[in-house]
């Protein structure tokens, strides 16, 4: 028994070591794609919804106050069709009552002043209809959606398939934002407040 019990004792050392030593390496792997297109992004209006002066009496104090819903008009011009979507990051981080708004900043540091929302509608693409969808793993899986939560991927598909986005060379598409502030006794308004949402829409190549 002693030969075979030395042979064991062996081959565990030896697999030991073998382990030993794949602990303390590692490999990096620096992947990508260079796509030969480039799409550009833009809004009319330069992308502002203005609500201008809202009185601080006409704010609910027990319920959220909506005080506006704004149209733009959202396009998207590749030099070649290509299927992308746009990334919605909210630039005011954590200062939304909820997650899936996006904020309009803070009174006094730590106050939600309150939040807009965004829809996607109309969607065209070269004069076809498109229907938006939206990822929330990064564009691995897709489903129809036309609210645009923070941290989403949107993009447009044809009509009757919501899995995948369609290689789009010119898309328009209306861009609905609702705006609402929260409730105001739990606001301090003695000064005036300044309305700072801001959110960036980036172009993911797919």
């Amino acid at each position: 028994m002693k030969p075979v019990f030395t042979a064991i004792a062996t081959s565990l050392l030896l697999l030991g070591s073998a382990t030993s030593y794949a602990a303390s390496t590692v490999d990096l792997t620096v992947k990508g794609l260079i796509v030969p297109s480039a799409c550009t992004p833009n809004m009319d209006h330069g992308g502002i919804v203005d609500h201008g002066k809202i009185s601080a009496k006409d704010l609910h104090a027990d319920s959220s106050t909506q005080i506006g819903t704004h149209v733009l008009i959202l396009g998207v011009t590749c030099d070649a069709p290509i299927q992308f979507a746009l990334h919605a990051i909210d630039n005011r981080a954590g200062s939304s009552p909820t997650a899936a708004q996006f904020g309009l900043g803070l009174i006094n540091g730590t106050q939600k002043l309150g939040w807009f929302g965004l829809t996607l509608r109309n969607a065209v693409a070269n004069g076809i209809p498109m229907q938006p969808i939206a990822s929330a793993d990064g564009g691995n899986t897709w489903y129809s959606e036309k609210f645009w939560n923070p941290g989403l991927y949107m993009a447009a598909a044809t009509m009757d398939d919501a899995t995948q986005p369609a290689s789009i060379q010119e898309l328009v598409a209306e861009l609905v934002v609702e705006t609402s502030i929260a409730r105001t006794d739990g606001l301090d308004l003695s000064n005036e407040v300044t309305l700072d949402g801001s959110a960036t829409l980036e172009v993911k190549y797919l």
